[in-house]
């Protein structure tokens, strides 16, 4: 599933917010910030701005 959340993002033209993610996936968001903060120490993800996540 974390690999579906980081698709999502690789797909979106701009960076998004997890609930934008969790509704495109039909997950719950806490889910989402879950696979959010791995990927983040991962540094496949960064934050653009406050809440908004996009491929590093």
């Amino acid at each position: 599933m974390k690999e579906k959340v980081y698709e999502a993002f690789v797909k979106a033209e701009t960076p998004k917010r997890p609930g934008d993610i969790a509704k495109e996936l039909g997950i719950e968001s806490k889910e989402v910030s879950k696979y959010i903060a791995e990927l983040r120490k991962e540094g496949r993800l960064i934050s653009p701005k406050r809440c908004f996540y996009a491929p590093a």
